[in-house]
């Protein structure tokens, strides 16, 4: 077994957010719920456990998803989505899959797809992921967007390369 097997396969899917990268989105979405946590590895202090089962919460205000990296991650998508529609924002880290049904059906519903420069590593592991990851951002719709913007639509999707590591403070 290489040091890549693990990533890929189904035998860990719980990979730990690094706390630098959580503690930069947290700083611009001051987050209240991790909607998919251990007691070990969850961001937030109230979060959903396996045993509470994130999929089946009521999700409010502004929360942070990394999920478990193997095959629910549809559904763990579709809930962010859903729970958006509902007026939850959705902060998600997963990996850039774009070829993937759940890509298309969901993240490219989001309002934000942030394509992370470089590779994560996850706190736990020993070598960065193999994989590319991203921040898709699900935002709760917006009434009225003929008066506001002068735009018939309801939603905005904006794409961009991040670097987080790099990335100046707020007003620097």
């Amino acid at each position: 077994m290489n040091k890549f097997d693990v990533m890929y396969s189904s035998s860990k899917t719980d990979w730990e957010t690094p706390q630098a990268l959580f503690d930069k989105l947290n700083e611009e979405f001051s987050f209240n719920t991790d909607v998919c946590a251990t007691t070990e590895n969850a961001k937030c202090e109230h979060f959903y456990s396996p045993e509470d089962d994130g999929l089946e919460q009521d999700w409010r205000g502004v929360c942070w998803m990394n999920p478990p990296y193997g095959r629910d991650i549809s559904r763990w998508m579709k809930k962010a989505y859903e729970e958006s529609l509902k007026g939850a924002t959705v902060v998600c880290l997963t990996f850039a899959r774009t070829d993937t049904k759940w890509w298309h059906d969901y993240a490219m519903k989001a309002a934000e797809i942030r394509f992370i420069k470089g590779r994560v590593r996850f706190e736990g592991a020993d070598s960065s992921a193999p994989f590319p990851s991203v921040v898709i951002v699900f935002r709760p719709p917006f009434e009225n967007w003929l008066e506001k913007y002068g735009v018939r639509a309801n939603r905005v999707l904006t794409v961009r390369g991040w670097d987080w590591r790099n990335e100046k403070a707020k007003g620097g």
